[in-house]
């Protein structure tokens, strides 16, 4: 016997105790506009594809897959947690059959003694043979979350529960056995060790203490074999980026765990770690577009390092959505609006500006692979910030035996897609929180058990106004928690009665929260400041970047002295609500060309184009018109949309070359 870790009735949703907010996954969504497009363009593009996830699977069906210690083995789970999320937004029937077929297709590849890895026994439990084990595992625990079959749920678990057990034999404590730290060879075992988040939620399923306790070793390990990062967390000592290993994807990966290890067990200990290395993250490598990372996948003090013009491939997709995912679980954690805020920069930016509409294909496919197949991804993997072009490297390329390649990138976006209606509105104890202002129609349940629509009508991010009204089926006294977001300094917000009442409403800081008995066609509107931001860089001259590490053999740190670019200080960004301005090639001016952007007491006066007499020539979700200081004005647009040729034809910029 099992029990569910989700309740399909959210009147019998179990309450975390440790959560300050919950998501509810009763919750029907139906959006308008360019999200809802989004969502269901990588639904078509990718996820509907069977050849693909027969590929995926094939991997597993191979003597050998990764004979060359790769993470081809990682592919197939990270496509299906992604496909999960989004089936619980598209509710589309003819997605859900795919899914279960291919987790049937799974379980038939996994062996009696409940091996199921893309590496031969010769080699296995080396380099990413535990990340792609993690991987199969979470695949099918957020399966689990949609499965309509209870019969097919119990086969699922019990095959998760062989899996774990045939890694329970040989890692671990004792005789013969390995130290998690000690199954991969790369970045000291911090890959490894983030099987951490689903061997915890495999307890939470199924109750059994041994997974608790394999956790617990986990834990214990510290993430690496050389650097104890959860106590490097607990002791608040060090910014990520000065750990030995500072791999911001992986380091995440481990924390989400860590945070679910704090969920089943309680210890205070385990959140406040949880809670000081997101703090430090925020504070010293989130970049204006939302995501971290200016020398590939590091952390590296993006947060300063950002306008640095000598910066290689940066900001890459598997960051992003895996600190998106993590700043999910951070809110429903602990309630703070600021893990929405950075959320909210990412999704708009860093998250949409990846998606391929444009079929695109990386110029280093053939160069990396001269006999494959060449094909568009649906992702591309790094995002410039200075002047640069996107979609010039694939993030962890690999080619699969019938000649197609892939990447972790392209496998790991649609889970981005999914988080949107799952962070956009939330429960607490007293009633809903409304952390997302998108376009559209949530069917929901209030605390007493009615159903009930929130319908909200809005152009936001584009305008700063929006208004939500209640269809209630009847009157009840509930909260209403609307996140600020930090960068709007005049909000108003009114609630509207349709006897004809109007209530004005102090806007606080984080959450405002409105406690009233509602009724049916009940309005609150909510006006935010959309003037135009200007940020400048932060000079930081000379520093110790962080502490380059030998991956395998024998263990030494070597400090690194990093240099500001000179021309870094020479930058500017524009920020107009959570939009990141950006310029690109194809709007008649050199990217290359520095500028003199009007700036007054910290604002830019842009004119917002009408979306009907556009002038950028290619379809964008904001388009203005910045003043300069010789009077004439420059047109730019929405981050997401620009460099989408990725090609010097649309090369583009979020931080803008200036005279000054």
């Amino acid at each position: 016997m099992y029990r569910m870790m989700y309740e399909k009735n959210t009147a019998n949703y179990p309450r975390l105790e440790t959560d300050a907010f919950l998501a509810d996954y009763g919750n029907t969504y139906s959006y308008d506009g360019f999200l809802d497009r989004a969502i269901r363009y990588i639904e078509n593009r990718q996820l509907l594809d069977v050849t693909l996830w027969k590929r995926f699977v094939e991997q597993y069906r191979m003597e050998d897959a990764d004979y060359d210690n790769g993470w081809r083995g990682e592919y197939w789970g990270k496509m299906m947690r992604g496909a999960c999320f989004t089936y619980s937004y598209t509710r589309n029937p003819q997605l859900y059959r795919i899914l279960a077929d291919s987790i049937e297709e799974m379980i038939g590849c996994q062996e009696q003694d409940g091996r199921l890895s893309t590496y031969a026994p010769s080699h296995e439990f080396q380099d990413w043979d535990m990340w792609g084990r993690k991987y199969v595992l979470l695949g099918m625990q957020y399966f689990l979350e949609i499965c309509e079959d209870e019969s097919f749920a119990g086969r699922i678990v019990e095959s998760m529960c062989a899996q774990v057990d045939y890694i329970m034999e040989r890692v671990g404590e004792g005789e013969g056995k390995k130290l998690v730290t000690q199954t991969s060879d790369y970045w000291r075992g911090l890959n490894a060790s983030s099987i951490l988040e689903p061997v915890v939620r495999l307890y939470s399923i199924t109750g059994d203490k041994k997974y608790l306790d394999f956790a617990g070793h986990i834990v214990s390990c510290g993430g690496t074999e050389v650097f104890d990062v959860f106590e490097a967390a607990y002791a608040d000592q060090f910014y990520p980026y000065q750990y030995p290993f500072p791999k911001a994807y992986e380091m995440i990966s481990c924390f989400e765990g860590l945070l679910e290890y704090y969920r089943v067990t309680g210890e205070e200990k385990y959140k406040t770690a949880v809670i000081k290395f997101a703090d430090k993250v925020l504070e010293s490598d989130v970049t204006i577009i939302g995501c971290c990372g200016c020398t590939h996948e590091m952390f590296d003090h993006s947060a300063v390092r950002q306008t640095n013009t000598k910066n290689g491939p940066s900001q890459e997709t598997c960051v992003t959505v895996t600190l998106m995912k993590f700043l999910y679980q951070l809110t429903l954690l602990t309630g703070d609006s600021k893990y929405v805020d950075v959320f909210e920069t990412a999704l708009y930016n860093a998250y949409l500006g990846t998606f391929n509409t444009e079929n695109a294909i990386e110029p280093n496919a053939r160069q990396r692979f001269p006999e494959c197949i060449e094909e568009p991804l649906p992702f591309c993997s790094y995002s410039p910030l200075t002047a640069g072009v996107r979609g010039g490297l694939i993030g962890g390329p690999k080619l699969m035996a019938d000649n197609h390649y892939y990447g972790c990138c392209a496998c790991i976006g649609s889970a981005g897609n999914g988080l949107i209606p799952k962070m956009a509105l939330m429960t607490a104890a007293e009633g809903f929180v409304m952390n997302l202002f998108i376009k559209g129609v949530t069917e929901t349940t209030t605390p007493a058990g009615n159903p009930a629509k929130m319908m909200v009508d809005t152009e936001y991010p584009v305008w700063g106004s929006v208004k939500v009204t209640w269809n209630l089926a009847q009157s009840e006294s509930f909260a209403l928690k609307i996140r600020i977001p930090q960068w709007s300094k005049n909000t108003q917000i009114l609630v509207k009665s349709p006897c004809g009442a109007c209530e004005s409403i102090i806007a606080t800081e984080g959450y405002t929260s409105i406690h009233r008995v509602w009724n049916d066609g009940d309005v609150v509107e909510i006006s935010l400041d959309m003037r135009t931001r200007a940020l400048y860089p932060t000079a930081y001259g000379q520093q110790i970047l962080m502490s380059k590490a030998l991956l395998k053999g024998s263990f030494y740190v070597i400090p690194v002295f990093d240099v500001e670019d000179p021309m870094a200080k020479n930058h500017v960004a524009l920020l107009r609500g959570p939009i990141v301005l950006a310029q690109d090639n194809r709007l008649g001016y050199s990217v290359d060309d520095p500028v003199s952007i009007r700036v007054v007491d910290g604002y830019v006066d842009v004119e917002v184009t009408d979306a009907a007499a556009g002038t950028a020539g290619f379809e964008n979700i904001l388009e203005v018109r910045v003043p300069l200081e010789d009077g004439s004005k420059m047109t730019l647009v929405d981050y997401s949309s620009a460099g989408r040729t990725w090609t010097e034809e649309s090369k583009m910029a979020a931080w803008i070359l200036t005279k000054e």
